[in-house]
């Protein structure tokens, strides 16, 4: 079973090619679809320590978000929408965040992304932070 059969990712003629930014514009679910909503996972390992650089963060920040949707059977690949909150955000961390994303998908289509710049997360130290929604076929 194809994982991405319940939704499909799109971006539009008439707007920019978003894939450099590691993100799709649009994402469509299929009706019937079962959503999984993963809450904001940072960049803490198991023990709680957070890395002092911001792609160390964004890498185990993802590692995270696939132990959160393995938990539900689900994978990054049937994730549609993330919402990425970054502590300072510069042109340099977004490079970092691409990298990571890039990586964690590996080639396949990136899903629809808000990045918004915030001046602070729940733990000290903490860098990122990247809730997501997935949608899986009808059980």
């Amino acid at each position: 079973m194809n994982p991405s059969a319940a939704f499909t990712l799109s971006n539009p003629e008439g707007l920019y090619d978003p894939s450099a930014n590691a993100y799709s514009h649009v994402a469509e679910v299929q009706a019937g679809s079962r959503l999984v909503y993963i809450a904001g996972q940072g960049g803490e390992d198991l023990a709680g320590h957070l890395s002092a650089r911001f792609d160390e963060q964004a890498r185990q920040a993802l590692v995270n978000l696939k132990i959160a949707l393995a938990s539900r059977g689900a994978s990054l690949q049937q994730v549609f929408k993330l919402t990425l909150l970054v502590v300072d955000h510069s042109e340099e961390r977004l490079r970092q965040w691409v990298a990571q994303a890039e990586r964690a998908w590996d080639g396949a289509m990136t899903p629809t992304c808000t990045l918004i710049p915030v001046p602070r997360l729940a733990l000290d130290g903490m860098l990122v932070e990247v809730e997501a929604v997935a949608a899986l076929p009808a059980a």
